[in-house]
Protein backbone atom coordinates (compact mmCIF):
# COMPACT_ATOMS: atom_id res chain seq x y z
CA UNK A 1 0.00 0.00 0.00
CA UNK A 2 1.94 3.55 -1.06
CA UNK A 3 -1.28 5.96 -0.43
CA UNK A 4 -1.25 7.53 3.09
CA UNK A 5 -4.15 6.70 5.08
CA UNK A 6 -7.09 9.47 6.00
CA UNK A 7 -5.65 10.69 9.46
CA UNK A 8 -1.83 9.66 8.74
CA UNK A 9 0.46 12.51 9.16
CA UNK A 10 3.03 12.41 5.95
CA UNK A 11 6.25 12.71 7.89
CA UNK A 12 5.26 8.97 9.21
CA UNK A 13 4.65 7.21 5.91
CA UNK A 14 7.95 5.85 4.89
CA UNK A 15 7.62 7.74 1.03
CA UNK A 16 5.79 10.67 2.20
CA UNK A 17 8.69 11.33 4.68
CA UNK A 18 11.13 10.77 2.14
CA UNK A 19 9.31 13.36 -0.21
CA UNK A 20 9.08 15.87 2.92
CA UNK A 21 12.71 15.41 3.75
CA UNK A 22 13.41 16.51 0.05
CA UNK A 23 11.80 19.58 0.73
CA UNK A 24 13.80 20.18 3.48
CA UNK A 25 16.88 19.63 2.41
CA UNK A 26 15.98 22.12 -0.87
CA UNK A 27 15.65 24.96 1.66
CA UNK A 28 18.69 24.29 3.36
CA UNK A 29 20.37 24.55 -0.09
CA UNK A 30 18.72 28.02 -1.06
CA UNK A 31 16.27 26.60 -3.02
CA UNK A 32 12.42 27.31 -2.70
CA UNK A 33 10.57 23.92 -4.39
CA UNK A 34 7.39 25.72 -4.66
CA UNK A 35 8.41 29.13 -7.06
CA UNK A 36 6.20 31.43 -7.43
CA UNK A 37 6.08 31.25 -11.83
CA UNK A 38 7.87 29.96 -14.68
CA UNK A 39 7.62 31.29 -18.16
CA UNK A 40 7.13 28.69 -20.54
CA UNK A 41 7.64 28.91 -24.72
CA UNK A 42 6.23 25.64 -25.93
CA UNK A 43 4.09 22.82 -25.12
CA UNK A 44 4.52 19.43 -25.76
CA UNK A 45 2.20 19.19 -28.70
CA UNK A 46 3.51 22.16 -30.88
CA UNK A 47 6.84 20.69 -30.40
CA UNK A 48 5.55 17.13 -31.98
CA UNK A 49 3.84 19.53 -34.39
CA UNK A 50 6.79 21.57 -35.62
CA UNK A 51 9.63 18.41 -34.86
CA UNK A 52 7.78 15.35 -34.91
CA UNK A 53 10.36 14.94 -38.30
CA UNK A 54 13.99 15.18 -37.04
CA UNK A 55 15.78 12.49 -37.92
CA UNK A 56 17.23 10.19 -35.09
CA UNK A 57 20.12 12.01 -33.46
CA UNK A 58 18.97 15.03 -34.88
CA UNK A 59 19.27 18.68 -33.45
CA UNK A 60 16.65 21.58 -33.88
CA UNK A 61 19.22 24.32 -32.81
CA UNK A 62 16.07 25.58 -31.13
CA UNK A 63 16.30 26.41 -27.26
CA UNK A 64 12.82 26.14 -26.03
CA UNK A 65 11.02 25.86 -22.32
CA UNK A 66 8.79 23.51 -21.13
CA UNK A 67 7.05 22.84 -17.91
CA UNK A 68 4.85 19.80 -16.82
CA UNK A 69 4.50 17.09 -14.35
CA UNK A 70 7.37 14.51 -14.81
CA UNK A 71 5.64 11.11 -14.59
CA UNK A 72 9.21 9.03 -14.81
CA UNK A 73 12.39 9.14 -14.86
CA UNK A 74 15.40 6.26 -15.97
CA UNK A 75 18.67 6.85 -14.59
CA UNK A 76 21.10 5.13 -17.18
CA UNK A 77 24.62 6.45 -15.04
CA UNK A 78 26.08 8.87 -17.37
CA UNK A 79 22.22 9.55 -18.85
CA UNK A 80 18.71 9.95 -17.46
CA UNK A 81 15.36 10.41 -18.88
CA UNK A 82 11.96 11.36 -18.10
CA UNK A 83 8.56 11.82 -19.06
CA UNK A 84 6.72 15.26 -19.07
CA UNK A 85 3.12 15.86 -19.41
CA UNK A 86 0.99 19.11 -19.97
CA UNK A 87 -2.22 19.57 -20.64
CA UNK A 88 -1.09 19.36 -24.03
CA UNK A 89 0.37 15.97 -24.08
CA UNK A 90 3.66 14.33 -23.28
CA UNK A 91 7.60 14.65 -24.21
CA UNK A 92 10.84 13.04 -23.35
CA UNK A 93 13.63 14.68 -21.36
CA UNK A 94 17.27 14.17 -22.01
CA UNK A 95 20.04 14.54 -19.51
CA UNK A 96 23.32 14.23 -20.21
CA UNK A 97 25.53 14.19 -16.87
CA UNK A 98 28.89 15.42 -18.56
CA UNK A 99 26.25 18.66 -19.85
CA UNK A 100 24.38 19.25 -16.66
CA UNK A 101 27.39 18.76 -13.55
CA UNK A 102 25.80 19.14 -10.30
CA UNK A 103 21.89 19.27 -11.79
CA UNK A 104 22.37 15.88 -12.91
CA UNK A 105 21.70 14.58 -9.60
CA UNK A 106 19.08 17.15 -8.89
CA UNK A 107 17.51 15.59 -12.04
CA UNK A 108 17.82 12.02 -11.14
CA UNK A 109 16.82 12.93 -7.45
CA UNK A 110 13.12 14.22 -8.90
CA UNK A 111 9.97 11.97 -7.85
CA UNK A 112 7.50 11.24 -10.35
CA UNK A 113 4.68 13.77 -9.86
CA UNK A 114 7.04 16.36 -9.27
CA UNK A 115 6.41 19.64 -11.39
CA UNK A 116 9.35 20.53 -12.93
CA UNK A 117 10.07 23.37 -15.57
CA UNK A 118 13.22 22.36 -18.52
CA UNK A 119 14.93 24.78 -20.32
CA UNK A 120 17.17 22.82 -23.54
CA UNK A 121 17.16 22.08 -27.30
CA UNK A 122 14.63 20.11 -29.13
CA UNK A 123 16.73 17.05 -30.33
CA UNK A 124 16.07 13.31 -31.55
CA UNK A 125 18.05 10.81 -29.57
CA UNK A 126 19.58 7.55 -31.44
CA UNK A 127 16.03 5.56 -31.08
CA UNK A 128 14.53 8.73 -32.97
CA UNK A 129 12.88 9.67 -29.77
CA UNK A 130 11.79 13.39 -29.58
CA UNK A 131 13.71 15.27 -26.76
CA UNK A 132 14.55 18.12 -24.86
CA UNK A 133 17.67 18.15 -23.42
CA UNK A 134 18.00 19.16 -20.25
CA UNK A 135 20.60 22.64 -19.98
CA UNK A 136 18.62 24.25 -16.87
CA UNK A 137 16.21 22.55 -14.11
CA UNK A 138 13.73 24.04 -12.18
CA UNK A 139 11.62 22.43 -9.16
CA UNK A 140 8.14 24.22 -9.49
CA UNK A 141 6.26 21.83 -7.32
CA UNK A 142 7.22 19.03 -5.42
CA UNK A 143 5.03 16.23 -4.81
CA UNK A 144 4.37 14.79 -1.23
CA UNK A 145 2.34 12.09 -2.30
CA UNK A 146 2.80 9.21 -4.83
CA UNK A 147 1.16 8.60 -8.34
CA UNK A 148 -0.13 5.21 -8.06
CA UNK A 149 2.28 3.01 -9.19
CA UNK A 150 -0.61 0.97 -11.44
CA UNK A 151 -3.87 3.33 -11.34
CA UNK A 152 -6.53 0.64 -12.02
CA UNK A 153 -8.43 3.29 -13.82
CA UNK A 154 -11.17 0.66 -15.47
CA UNK A 155 -11.60 -0.96 -12.14
CA UNK A 156 -11.89 0.88 -9.34
CA UNK A 157 -14.00 3.48 -10.62
CA UNK A 158 -15.34 4.93 -7.46
CA UNK A 159 -12.01 6.26 -6.51
CA UNK A 160 -11.12 7.96 -10.30
CA UNK A 161 -14.37 9.72 -9.80
CA UNK A 162 -13.41 10.69 -6.19
CA UNK A 163 -10.09 11.87 -7.13
CA UNK A 164 -10.23 13.78 -10.56
CA UNK A 165 -7.55 15.19 -9.95
CA UNK A 166 -5.60 11.84 -10.45
CA UNK A 167 -7.49 10.94 -12.85
CA UNK A 168 -6.81 13.57 -15.39
CA UNK A 169 -3.22 12.74 -14.75
CA UNK A 170 -2.97 9.11 -15.43
CA UNK A 171 -5.92 8.69 -17.85
CA UNK A 172 -5.93 10.45 -21.19
CA UNK A 173 -9.37 9.33 -21.83
CA UNK A 174 -10.55 11.64 -18.74
CA UNK A 175 -9.12 14.62 -20.40
CA UNK A 176 -10.19 13.93 -23.59
CA UNK A 177 -13.69 13.84 -22.25
CA UNK A 178 -13.02 17.11 -20.68
CA UNK A 179 -12.06 18.27 -23.84
CA UNK A 180 -15.18 16.97 -25.57
CA UNK A 181 -17.22 18.68 -23.20
CA UNK A 182 -15.88 22.40 -23.57
CA UNK A 183 -16.22 21.84 -27.36
CA UNK A 184 -19.66 20.81 -27.03
CA UNK A 185 -20.56 23.85 -24.80
CA UNK A 186 -19.01 26.54 -27.17
CA UNK A 187 -20.20 24.72 -30.41
CA UNK A 188 -23.55 24.88 -28.91
CA UNK A 189 -23.11 28.59 -27.92
CA UNK A 190 -21.69 29.22 -31.34
CA UNK A 191 -24.63 27.87 -33.25
CA UNK A 192 -26.41 29.55 -31.18
CA UNK A 193 -25.49 33.10 -31.18
CA UNK A 194 -25.07 32.75 -35.02
CA UNK A 195 -29.09 32.13 -34.85
CA UNK A 196 -29.20 35.39 -33.08
CA UNK A 197 -30.25 34.03 -29.76
CA UNK A 198 -29.00 36.18 -26.29
CA UNK A 199 -27.34 34.32 -23.56
CA UNK A 200 -27.86 35.42 -20.52
CA UNK A 201 -28.08 34.31 -16.32
CA UNK A 202 -30.80 34.24 -14.07
CA UNK A 203 -30.86 33.42 -10.42
CA UNK A 204 -30.15 29.63 -8.86
CA UNK A 205 -32.08 30.75 -5.58
CA UNK A 206 -35.97 30.34 -6.14
CA UNK A 207 -38.38 31.30 -3.52
CA UNK A 208 -40.61 28.81 -5.58
CA UNK A 209 -39.38 25.40 -7.15
CA UNK A 210 -40.95 25.68 -10.74
CA UNK A 211 -40.33 24.56 -14.46
CA UNK A 212 -40.48 21.55 -13.80
CA UNK A 213 -41.87 18.39 -11.93
CA UNK A 214 -38.80 17.58 -9.60
CA UNK A 215 -38.10 17.67 -6.37
CA UNK A 216 -36.01 20.67 -5.08
CA UNK A 217 -32.99 21.43 -2.56
CA UNK A 218 -33.97 23.78 0.16
CA UNK A 219 -31.81 25.93 1.64
CA UNK A 220 -32.64 29.57 4.17
CA UNK A 221 -31.60 32.61 3.22
CA UNK A 222 -31.12 34.22 6.79
CA UNK A 223 -30.46 38.03 5.74
CA UNK A 224 -34.02 37.91 4.04
CA UNK A 225 -35.30 35.33 6.43
CA UNK A 226 -37.36 33.04 4.12
CA UNK A 227 -36.53 29.57 2.70
CA UNK A 228 -35.13 29.08 -0.74
CA UNK A 229 -34.76 26.55 -3.09
CA UNK A 230 -31.77 25.93 -5.36
CA UNK A 231 -33.67 25.63 -9.25
CA UNK A 232 -34.87 22.66 -10.46
CA UNK A 233 -35.59 24.49 -14.15
CA UNK A 234 -34.13 27.71 -15.93
CA UNK A 235 -37.49 27.71 -17.49
CA UNK A 236 -39.60 31.09 -15.82
CA UNK A 237 -37.11 33.52 -15.67
CA UNK A 238 -36.12 32.95 -19.36
CA UNK A 239 -40.11 33.50 -20.12
CA UNK A 240 -40.22 36.60 -18.49
CA UNK A 241 -37.75 37.74 -20.37
CA UNK A 242 -39.02 36.39 -23.74
CA UNK A 243 -42.14 39.24 -22.25
CA UNK A 244 -39.85 41.64 -21.47
CA UNK A 245 -39.20 41.53 -25.30
CA UNK A 246 -35.98 38.93 -25.60
CA UNK A 247 -37.03 37.90 -28.89
CA UNK A 248 -34.51 34.76 -28.43
CA UNK A 249 -32.72 33.98 -25.68
CA UNK A 250 -31.07 31.18 -24.04
CA UNK A 251 -28.67 29.87 -21.10
CA UNK A 252 -26.49 26.96 -20.24
CA UNK A 253 -26.41 26.49 -16.22
CA UNK A 254 -26.44 24.43 -13.60
CA UNK A 255 -30.26 22.39 -12.41
CA UNK A 256 -30.28 20.77 -9.56
CA UNK A 257 -32.76 18.39 -8.24
CA UNK A 258 -33.22 15.95 -5.25
CA UNK A 259 -33.85 12.77 -6.77
CA UNK A 260 -31.61 9.69 -7.14
CA UNK A 261 -28.32 9.19 -8.38
CA UNK A 262 -28.17 6.21 -11.24
CA UNK A 263 -25.35 6.35 -14.32
CA UNK A 264 -28.14 8.44 -15.93
CA UNK A 265 -28.52 11.00 -13.51
CA UNK A 266 -26.62 13.61 -10.57
CA UNK A 267 -27.91 15.67 -8.50
CA UNK A 268 -27.13 18.63 -10.45
CA UNK A 269 -26.30 19.43 -13.68
CA UNK A 270 -26.15 20.95 -16.53
CA UNK A 271 -29.10 22.37 -19.12
CA UNK A 272 -29.21 24.45 -22.25
CA UNK A 273 -32.72 25.98 -22.12
CA UNK A 274 -33.91 28.36 -24.87
CA UNK A 275 -36.82 30.08 -26.03
CA UNK A 276 -38.05 31.63 -28.93
CA UNK A 277 -40.78 34.49 -29.63
CA UNK A 278 -43.50 33.69 -32.41
CA UNK A 279 -42.11 29.73 -32.64
CA UNK A 280 -43.66 26.90 -32.06
CA UNK A 281 -43.08 22.96 -31.05
CA UNK A 282 -42.13 22.27 -34.76
CA UNK A 283 -39.21 24.90 -34.62
CA UNK A 284 -38.02 23.71 -31.78
CA UNK A 285 -37.93 20.50 -33.48
CA UNK A 286 -35.66 22.04 -36.52
CA UNK A 287 -33.93 23.85 -33.83
CA UNK A 288 -32.93 20.85 -31.71
CA UNK A 289 -32.00 18.55 -34.52
CA UNK A 290 -29.66 21.67 -35.71
CA UNK A 291 -27.92 21.79 -32.05
CA UNK A 292 -27.23 18.22 -31.78
CA UNK A 293 -25.69 17.87 -35.21
CA UNK A 294 -23.20 21.00 -35.47
CA UNK A 295 -22.20 19.70 -32.18
CA UNK A 296 -21.52 16.48 -33.05
CA UNK A 297 -20.26 17.16 -36.30
CA UNK A 298 -17.82 19.78 -34.77
CA UNK A 299 -16.76 17.81 -31.88
CA UNK A 300 -16.63 14.01 -33.39
CA UNK A 301 -16.32 14.63 -36.93
CA UNK A 302 -19.66 12.97 -38.58
CA UNK A 303 -22.79 12.07 -37.25
CA UNK A 304 -22.70 8.51 -37.38
CA UNK A 305 -21.51 7.38 -33.60
CA UNK A 306 -21.20 4.03 -31.92
CA UNK A 307 -22.51 3.72 -28.72
CA UNK A 308 -22.22 0.74 -25.45
CA UNK A 309 -21.00 -1.03 -28.73
CA UNK A 310 -24.05 -0.37 -31.46
CA UNK A 311 -24.25 2.49 -34.00
CA UNK A 312 -26.03 4.58 -32.86
CA UNK A 313 -26.57 7.61 -36.06
CA UNK A 314 -27.47 11.01 -35.42
CA UNK A 315 -28.20 12.74 -38.52
CA UNK A 316 -31.29 14.50 -39.17
CA UNK A 317 -34.43 14.11 -39.74
CA UNK A 318 -34.91 11.91 -36.65
CA UNK A 319 -37.85 9.37 -36.55
CA UNK A 320 -41.45 10.68 -35.15
CA UNK A 321 -42.98 8.57 -32.88
CA UNK A 322 -46.85 9.75 -31.35
CA UNK A 323 -46.66 9.43 -27.04
CA UNK A 324 -49.88 7.94 -26.25
CA UNK A 325 -50.22 5.35 -29.48
CA UNK A 326 -46.76 4.20 -28.66
CA UNK A 327 -47.92 2.84 -25.05
CA UNK A 328 -51.01 1.81 -26.61
CA UNK A 329 -48.54 -0.55 -29.06
CA UNK A 330 -46.24 -1.30 -26.61
CA UNK A 331 -48.32 -2.84 -23.87
CA UNK A 332 -51.63 -3.60 -25.44
CA UNK A 333 -53.65 -1.38 -23.37
CA UNK A 334 -56.11 1.12 -25.02
CA UNK A 335 -54.66 3.67 -22.99
CA UNK A 336 -57.39 6.80 -23.26
CA UNK A 337 -56.73 9.72 -20.67
CA UNK A 338 -60.58 10.12 -20.41
CA UNK A 339 -60.76 6.32 -18.62
CA UNK A 340 -61.70 5.71 -15.37
CA UNK A 341 -58.78 6.27 -13.11
CA UNK A 342 -59.37 2.81 -11.03
CA UNK A 343 -59.13 1.18 -14.78
CA UNK A 344 -56.07 2.72 -15.50
CA UNK A 345 -54.42 2.09 -12.21
CA UNK A 346 -55.29 -1.96 -12.80
CA UNK A 347 -53.44 -1.90 -16.10
CA UNK A 348 -50.44 -0.23 -14.74
CA UNK A 349 -50.41 -2.77 -11.56
CA UNK A 350 -50.81 -5.24 -14.03
CA UNK A 351 -48.01 -4.11 -15.92
CA UNK A 352 -45.75 -3.69 -12.73
CA UNK A 353 -46.07 0.10 -12.12
CA UNK A 354 -46.97 1.15 -8.47
CA UNK A 355 -49.50 3.79 -8.79
CA UNK A 356 -48.85 6.66 -5.97
CA UNK A 357 -51.74 9.01 -4.37
CA UNK A 358 -52.84 11.91 -6.21
CA UNK A 359 -51.79 9.95 -9.65
CA UNK A 360 -54.24 11.03 -12.77
CA UNK A 361 -54.62 9.04 -16.02
CA UNK A 362 -51.63 11.20 -17.89
CA UNK A 363 -49.49 10.27 -14.71
CA UNK A 364 -49.61 6.90 -15.07
CA UNK A 365 -49.80 6.65 -18.68
CA UNK A 366 -46.27 8.72 -18.34
CA UNK A 367 -45.01 6.29 -16.03
CA UNK A 368 -46.03 3.20 -18.24
CA UNK A 369 -44.53 4.68 -20.88
CA UNK A 370 -41.38 5.38 -19.26
CA UNK A 371 -40.78 2.12 -18.07
CA UNK A 372 -42.23 0.21 -21.73
CA UNK A 373 -41.77 2.31 -24.42
CA UNK A 374 -38.57 4.90 -23.25
CA UNK A 375 -36.11 2.27 -22.74
CA UNK A 376 -36.63 0.61 -26.52
CA UNK A 377 -35.97 3.76 -28.68
CA UNK A 378 -32.06 3.32 -29.99
CA UNK A 379 -31.92 6.07 -32.59
CA UNK A 380 -32.89 9.86 -32.40
CA UNK A 381 -36.61 10.09 -32.01
CA UNK A 382 -38.64 12.74 -31.60
CA UNK A 383 -42.18 11.37 -29.25
CA UNK A 384 -45.07 14.05 -29.77
CA UNK A 385 -48.01 14.99 -28.09
CA UNK A 386 -47.83 14.54 -23.96
CA UNK A 387 -51.11 14.32 -21.54
CA UNK A 388 -51.88 17.81 -20.31
CA UNK A 389 -51.18 16.52 -16.80
CA UNK A 390 -47.63 15.91 -16.61
CA UNK A 391 -46.96 19.43 -18.53
CA UNK A 392 -48.23 22.44 -16.86
CA UNK A 393 -46.26 24.89 -18.88
CA UNK A 394 -47.45 23.55 -22.36
CA UNK A 395 -49.83 24.78 -24.64
CA UNK A 396 -53.46 22.52 -25.90
CA UNK A 397 -52.44 21.08 -28.57
CA UNK A 398 -54.16 22.59 -31.54
CA UNK A 399 -56.16 19.34 -32.49
CA UNK A 400 -56.15 16.73 -29.79
CA UNK A 401 -58.28 16.78 -26.55
CA UNK A 402 -55.92 15.98 -23.76
CA UNK A 403 -52.71 16.40 -24.77
CA UNK A 404 -50.19 19.18 -25.22
CA UNK A 405 -47.74 20.25 -27.71
CA UNK A 406 -44.55 19.17 -26.19
CA UNK A 407 -41.91 16.85 -27.47
CA UNK A 408 -39.20 15.06 -25.91
CA UNK A 409 -36.14 13.70 -27.83
CA UNK A 410 -34.99 10.12 -27.07
CA UNK A 411 -31.73 8.59 -27.83
CA UNK A 412 -30.37 5.21 -27.19
CA UNK A 413 -32.80 5.18 -24.53
CA UNK A 414 -32.90 7.84 -22.46
CA UNK A 415 -34.47 11.67 -22.80
CA UNK A 416 -32.09 14.16 -24.35
CA UNK A 417 -34.57 17.00 -25.06
CA UNK A 418 -37.75 18.46 -24.17
CA UNK A 419 -39.89 20.95 -25.93
CA UNK A 420 -43.22 22.53 -25.78
CA UNK A 421 -45.03 25.27 -27.95
CA UNK A 422 -44.86 27.36 -24.81
CA UNK A 423 -49.03 28.22 -22.71
CA UNK A 424 -49.18 32.14 -23.43
CA UNK A 425 -53.00 32.27 -21.71
CA UNK A 426 -52.83 33.73 -17.79
CA UNK A 427 -56.09 32.12 -17.68
CA UNK A 428 -55.24 28.61 -18.65
CA UNK A 429 -51.59 28.58 -16.73
CA UNK A 430 -53.52 29.33 -13.59
CA UNK A 431 -56.15 26.84 -14.34
CA UNK A 432 -53.18 24.25 -14.52
CA UNK A 433 -50.98 25.73 -11.76
CA UNK A 434 -53.98 25.06 -9.41
CA UNK A 435 -54.44 21.85 -10.92
CA UNK A 436 -51.02 21.04 -9.63
CA UNK A 437 -51.42 22.69 -6.34
CA UNK A 438 -54.30 20.23 -5.91
CA UNK A 439 -52.16 17.06 -6.99
CA UNK A 440 -49.47 18.47 -4.74
CA UNK A 441 -52.10 18.24 -1.94
CA UNK A 442 -53.07 14.83 -2.29
CA UNK A 443 -49.32 13.97 -1.84
CA UNK A 444 -47.51 14.36 -5.41
CA UNK A 445 -44.52 16.13 -4.34
CA UNK A 446 -43.04 16.99 -7.70
CA UNK A 447 -46.79 19.00 -8.51
CA UNK A 448 -45.61 22.25 -9.60
CA UNK A 449 -46.62 25.41 -7.18
CA UNK A 450 -48.41 28.22 -8.09
CA UNK A 451 -46.22 31.23 -8.83
CA UNK A 452 -48.25 34.72 -9.34
CA UNK A 453 -45.41 36.28 -9.99
CA UNK A 454 -44.90 34.35 -13.39
CA UNK A 455 -48.56 34.36 -13.40
CA UNK A 456 -48.39 38.40 -13.34
CA UNK A 457 -45.75 38.63 -15.81
CA UNK A 458 -48.00 36.47 -18.44
CA UNK A 459 -50.46 38.76 -17.68
CA UNK A 460 -48.80 41.75 -19.56
CA UNK A 461 -49.07 39.36 -22.56
CA UNK A 462 -46.19 36.85 -23.62
CA UNK A 463 -46.18 36.16 -27.35
CA UNK A 464 -46.43 32.63 -29.30
CA UNK A 465 -43.58 30.83 -28.32
CA UNK A 466 -41.66 28.08 -28.79
CA UNK A 467 -39.18 26.36 -25.78
CA UNK A 468 -36.20 23.79 -25.67
CA UNK A 469 -33.92 21.98 -22.57
CA UNK A 470 -31.48 20.14 -23.90
CA UNK A 471 -29.16 18.31 -21.17
CA UNK A 472 -25.56 18.99 -21.96
CA UNK A 473 -24.06 16.04 -19.98
CA UNK A 474 -26.49 13.39 -21.50
CA UNK A 475 -25.18 14.65 -25.04
CA UNK A 476 -21.79 14.91 -23.76
CA UNK A 477 -22.26 11.24 -23.02
CA UNK A 478 -23.13 10.86 -26.75
CA UNK A 479 -20.48 12.32 -27.88
CA UNK A 480 -17.80 10.55 -26.07
CA UNK A 481 -19.37 6.92 -25.73
CA UNK A 482 -19.26 7.26 -22.19
CA UNK A 483 -22.19 4.84 -20.62
CA UNK A 484 -22.22 7.08 -16.78
CA UNK A 485 -22.85 10.56 -16.44
CA UNK A 486 -20.24 10.50 -13.72
CA UNK A 487 -17.37 10.29 -16.44
CA UNK A 488 -18.96 13.35 -18.01
CA UNK A 489 -19.10 15.62 -14.95
CA UNK A 490 -15.75 16.47 -13.29
CA UNK A 491 -16.65 16.44 -9.64
CA UNK A 492 -19.95 13.92 -9.23
CA UNK A 493 -22.00 13.52 -6.09
CA UNK A 494 -20.83 10.50 -4.29
CA UNK A 495 -21.36 9.13 -0.67
CA UNK A 496 -18.60 10.43 1.65
CA UNK A 497 -15.69 8.35 2.16
CA UNK A 498 -15.69 6.04 4.86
Amino acid sequence: MTDVTAGEPLEEHRLTAARLAKVEDARAAGIEPYPVRYERTATAARLHGEYGDLGPGEGSGVTVAVAGRLLNTRDLGKLAFGVLQDWTGRIQLFADAGRLGDQFSAFTGLDPGDWVGVRGEVITTKRGELSVRVDELVLLAKALRPLPEKWHGLTDVEQRHRRRYLDLIVNREAADVLEARTATVRTLRESLDRRGFVEVETPMLHLLPGGALARPFTTHHNALGVDMYLRIAIELHLKRLIVGGVDRVYEIGRVFRNEGVSPRHNPEFTMLELYQALADYTDMIDLTEALVVEACESVVGGTDLEYAGRPLPLGAPWRRLDYVGSAVEATGVDWDLGMPIEAARDHALELGIAVEPGWGVGKIVSEVWEAHVEPTLWEPTVVLDYPKEISPLARDHRSREGLVERFEVIVAGRELANAFSELNDPIEQRKRFEAQAAARARGDDEAHPVDEDFLRALEYGMPPTGGMGLGVDRLVMLLTGQESIREVVLFPHLRPEA
